[in-house]
């Protein structure tokens, strides 16, 4: 891999080079609004290398550009010593830049241009989204549920009144065929709505004995070829919480780790690990709280299908052949009744689902 191409040490620009070393995100702009320099932070940020960058007008690399630009403007007539203001940066085909911005004029000609990514943004408004999905996921099941439960009992009563006045026996085997999919409709039914009958049971949690009971359930089912590792910080507090609620949780993640994993359980190296942390200073729901269990559910399978990465807690969405693709669906919605929230992360070789309940 070859290095990417920096300004030549008799480059007026070189004495940026020091810049080269900074983790922070660094251009600098002539009076004309194009880029002269940027240092790797940048090229990295960008995902532009600095010879492709040098080339371009600043207000051309997103396409809300002309708010940099306007601060550029602003640096350049010395209205400010330094401008600073968060941007969400607009890019074709990819996700907002959500940044901190700090312009400051390098004399009469340049300006220097600092991007700091908003992490903390870019948290809130994924938080925000899975929320939102949450909220929108449990108005389309119930809806639907009820839509789908009451014509379902009229159509199985029906097969079986039907079923009584066939004259011929070998027909009932059509019936029957009728009110076995109503059954297994109705079941579905009745685990789509399930959340949201069952009450929360309150009660004195301990986050250890949920990992270990949910560890003793998968080796059950799966004895040989998968290896459960258990990472524990043995100070995380009990919490108030609905035990088996989260004992579900955590098993329907666990389970489909497990699942996602045969080829490796095949081979004997799969490998799945609990690990307890306490987070410090988490904003929930908008929320802030001094405490909270963050509980890592990671294993080393193939990684979520990308198509599905970003849906995976909508229901009925399911990675594998056969899944419901309910699992997630009630996990998020158990912990979101805790106050607490499911993200993931995943790529080959490394899902982690991370579960954040807020703690006394």
């Amino acid at each position: 891999m070859t290095e990417p191409e920096r300004p030549p040490k008799d480059s007026p620009y070189a004495r940026f080079a020091g810049l080269d070393l900074l983790a922070t995100s660094v251009l600098v702009v002539d009076a004309a609004g194009s880029v002269r320099y940027a240092n790797p932070a940048a090229e990295h940020l960008l995902e532009v290398s600095v010879k492709s960058l040098s080339r371009q007008k600043l207000a051309g690399l997103f396409l809300n550009g002309e708010e940099l630009d306007a601060l550029v403007r602003q640096a350049l007539a010395h209205k400010y010593a330094d401008l600073r203001q968060d941007l969400a940066l607009q890019r074709s085909g990819r996700e907002p830049l959500h940044v901190h911005s700090i312009v400051s004029a390098a004399g009469d000609e340049e300006v220097v241009v600092e991007l700091r990514e908003n992490v903390q943004q870019l948290k809130l408004d994924r938080e925000e989204r899975i929320l939102d999905q949450s909220q929108a996921n449990k108005e389309l099941i119930r809806n639907l549920a009820h839509e789908i439960k009451n014509p379902l009992g009229g159509v199985r009563g029906a097969a079986q009144l039907l079923e009584l006045e066939l004259p011929d026996a070998s027909l009932r085997e059509y019936t029957q065929v009728i009110i076995k999919e109503a059954d297994r409709l109705q079941t579905l039914v009745d685990r789509l709505l399930a959340p949201h009958r069952r009450p929360h049971i309150v009660g004195d949690v301990n986050i250890h004995e949920v990992c270990e009971r949910v560890r003793s359930l998968v080796l059950a089912e799966f004895p040989a070829g998968l290896s459960i590792k258990r990472d524990y910080d043995a100070s995380i507090p009990e919490f108030r919480g609905d035990k088996e609620q989260l004992i579900q949780a955590v098993l329907n993640i666990v389970h489909n780790a497990a699942q996602a994993l045969r080829a490796r359980i095949a081979q004997g190296d799969a490998e799945i690990v609990l690990r307890t942390r306490v987070a410090r200073q988490v904003t929930l729901a908008k929320v802030r709280y001094g405490l909270a269990l963050d509980l890592h559910i990671i294993d080393n399978g193939p990684g979520i299908a990308p198509d599905i990465r970003d849906r995976i807690f909508y229901p009925l969405v399911s990675g594998r052949d056969g899944g419901s693709g309910l699992g997630l669906t009630l996990a998020q919605t158990f912990v979101q009744q805790h106050l607490g929230l499911i993200e993931c992360e995943s790529r080959p070789g490394l899902t982690d689902f991370r579960i954040l309940i807020p703690l006394p």
